[in-house]
């Protein structure tokens, strides 16, 4: 039968949850590196049992670690992230220019093809890549080329947090950053495009022919369909049929159209799942009722899934990278909060239970399907 490993990063530490194909019954591990923020765990398709975890501390830096047994022990790699070139300037909060400063890697993308390849994308936004197992990193320093002067922080600071590589073309690269928009490369990242045609943010950029300055959440693609993205919007539910060249808002009739997540359903291409929030200064579900809507229709109709989530003062949040789903039959669907909960799902959805509470703050959720 097959496993579930689920990959939990918290502001305190990182914790490794497993269970049978039945998913019932979970064994918690950690926390690992406890106290350390650890922003996001990845474990490499091509070796399931080779993980990475980003482990950070204001006070300490940077680490990066990998463990080659699933979790159970972890050795520190390397931690040099260091920008090419003379790093030049990005815009600020006041408009004005600002040095680019590496802070943190908020998101591991190992190969599909290649156990030794590894994309992390950093704070300030770049992109670096190891292709020795995290050993040494190097940037790939054109994409701060695309507008990289009109870059500017979110509330939560200038992040590349997302990582999508089409499976069909591995030269094809997707990532997302916060507050700049979602980019795409062909060639295996010597060249890239700001991919932003129909997203709107009016607050934010009055120009509505801006092509840098979004302030993009998340996007998610089913690998059956590489050239179809989903994406969750600072304010908005987007789609995209041509592989980024343009978006259509699905908001659709969501409660609100503001969140974080956004996922896939593994073996239906038009299922997607969001957590709506209330809005960009109130991070809490709208009624204090904590909901994941799923869309079978690729988005614009959308369902409530309630069972098992609490329906009354609940005040918690849900992160970008804190969603996840499996590839078992009936596909799992899980999410952490920042109050410490991780939710699971076995049927896609329609039920939810607390498969641990009272963690630190969940700042991230991974979830591997095991032989």
């Amino acid at each position: 039968m097959s496993a579930i490993r689920l990959l939990v990063g918290t502001r305190k530490g990182a914790f490794v949850l497993t269970s049978d194909g039945k998913r019932a019954d979970w064994k918690v591990s950690g926390p690992y590196f406890a106290g350390w923020e650890i922003y996001h765990l990845k474990g490499s398709a091509v070796n399931p049992d080779r993980l990475y975890a980003s482990q950070t501390s204001g006070w300490f830096g940077q680490q990066v670690q990998r463990s080659e047994n699933g979790g159970e022990t972890w050795e520190p790699v390397g931690h040099e992230f260091a920008y090419d070139g003379v790093p030049g300037t990005h815009q600020w909060y006041d408009g004005t220019q600002h040095p680019w400063e590496f802070k943190r890697i908020w998101h591991f993308e190992p190969s599909l093809t290649d156990s030794e390849t590894v994309y992390a994308g950093a704070e300030d936004a770049a992109l670096f890549r190891s292709t020795d197992g995290g050993g040494t990193w190097q940037e790939l320093p054109a994409l701060r080329e695309a507008k990289g002067k009109l870059w500017q922080p979110g509330a939560g600071g200038m992040c590349l947090h997302t990582i999508v590589i089409d499976p069909t073309n591995t030269d094809r690269i997707f990532v997302a950053i916060s507050a700049a928009g979602a980019f795409r490369t062909d060639d295996g990242g010597k060249t890239w495009s700001p991919i932003n045609n129909g997203l709107k943010s009016l607050y934010e950029l009055p120009d509505p022919a801006a092509e840098v300055g979004h302030c993009v959440h998340r996007i998610a693609m089913h690998s059956a369909r590489p050239g179809v993205l989903f994406m969750q919007k600072h304010w908005d539910v987007m789609r995209t049929d041509n592989a980024g060249d343009s978006w259509q808002e699905v908001s659709g009739d969501l409660p609100s159209d503001f969140g974080f997540p956004i996922d896939v359903h593994a073996h239906e291409p038009e299922t997607i799942y969001v957590v709506p929030i209330k809005s960009d200064s109130e991070h809490f579900p709208p009624d204090g009722k904590l909901r994941v809507y799923r869309s079978r229709t690729g988005g614009n109709e959308w369902e409530a899934l309630t069972n098992g989530l609490p329906q009354s003062d609940c005040y918690v949040n849900v992160l970008r990278d804190a969603m996840a789903v499996d590839s078992l039959d009936e596909c799992g669907v899980y999410f952490g909060t920042t109050g410490g909960q991780v939710y699971a799902s076995a049927d896609a959805g329609n039920t939810w239970n607390a498969i641990v509470r009272d963690l630190p703050a969940v700042l991230s959720v991974e979830a591997q399907t095991l032989p």
